[in-house]
């Protein structure tokens, strides 16, 4: 725990370390299960989930250069979503508002437009995988929470396998109330935390590839 809580310090403190050094950082302190605690550590999901798949060193920045590439045409393409670049991967969020009525887990005619637009450019980058995470507010109870936040999540999966996209690269999580990106003390905030996160990321093709070119 010593060793992680420090990492935490590092990485939420030193705001002019390099994508290379951040993973390196990670790297020495063992990957996945690291990244795992930082984000329920941080509240954050996808922000733990990438850190625990960063690659680091020249690899890491071909990837990041591939999803640099990625999230600027998801920004452009996804205009409902809000896209972010973290390390080695992309964190794309839509709100519930944008893909589900309210209390319910059946895809709007509205929301397919959006997802319709994000299964394109998943299928232009096939070497990218996505974890699928549901969330939602603190309203009703932790299991009907829980269980919205998975029905969601499979909804939207379902959607990007009828568009192609192999389920092979999708997996789905549900975090309930669990993961709030704000506190739920509003209207407006809870309707924040209401939402499907996008976590894109390398697969162990595109990291092979990146290492390859890396020593080449």
């Amino acid at each position: 725990m010593a060793v992680i809580m420090a990492i935490i310090m590092i990485l939420s403190g030193c705001a002019s370390m390099n994508k290379t050094e951040k993973g390196a950082v990670i790297g020495t302190a063992g990957g996945a299960a690291t990244g795992a605690v930082i984000g329920r550590a941080s509240g954050n999901a996808a922000l733990g989930a990438i850190i625990g798949a960063v690659v680091g060193g020249t690899a890491g920045a071909v990837i990041g250069k591939q999803m640099d590439k990625q999230a600027e045409e998801l920004k452009k393409e996804v205009p409902d979503a809000s896209v972010e670049r973290f390390e080695e991967g992309i964190i794309l969020g839509l709100s519930d508002k944008v893909l589900f009525d309210i209390d319910k887990s059946v895809l709007t005619p509205s929301s397919q437009k959006s997802l319709e637009k994000l299964a394109e450019i998943l299928n232009k980058y096939p070497d990218t995988n996505v974890e699928i995470q549901g969330h939602t507010d603190n309203t009703g109870t932790n299991e009907h929470n829980q269980a919205l936040s998975e029905q969601r999540a499979t909804s939207v999966f379902n959607y990007l396998a009828d568009k192609n996209i192999s389920t092979l690269r999708l997996i789905t999580k549900g975090y309930g109330e669990m993961a709030p990106k704000v506190t739920n003390d509003t209207d407006e905030n809870r309707a924040q935390n209401r939402r499907v996160d996008f976590l894109i990321y390398a697969s162990d093709k595109m990291k092979a590839a990146a290492k390859k070119e890396a020593v080449n």
